[in-house]
């Protein structure tokens, strides 16, 4: 995981969320995508954390690509997602109450 994500993701896991996928899910413009499960609250986490301008939010709601919300390094090609709240049915949410 690059250096610009690597808080995000030591945040995630330290928090006891599951990682379902680790790997490169897509050819071009994709080095390493971890993806956990739970909902990530990208504007709360946007918020709190300070993550920097090229760690951006991804979002794709193709549901034959696989629909996500997550950030996305434009730097790196790195990215870290979780599940979409509008197409999940996940309760675990990130960040937890006083997580970060």
């Amino acid at each position: 995981m690059c250096e610009h994500l690597t808080s995000l993701e030591s945040a995630i896991m330290k928090a006891g969320i599951h990682e379902t996928y680790r790997g490169q899910p897509w050819g071009q413009n994709c080095r390493e995508w971890v993806y956990f499960a739970c909902v990530l609250d990208v504007g709360r986490i946007r918020e709190q954390m300070d993550l920097p301008d090229c760690v951006i939010i991804h979002e794709n709601t193709d549901p034959k690509s696989g629909i996500e919300l997550g950030f996305y390094c434009a730097t790196c090609h790195d990215a870290i997602m979780g599940r979409h709240p509008n197409h999940s049915p996940e309760k675990m949410e990130f960040p937890l109450r006083a997580s970060l």
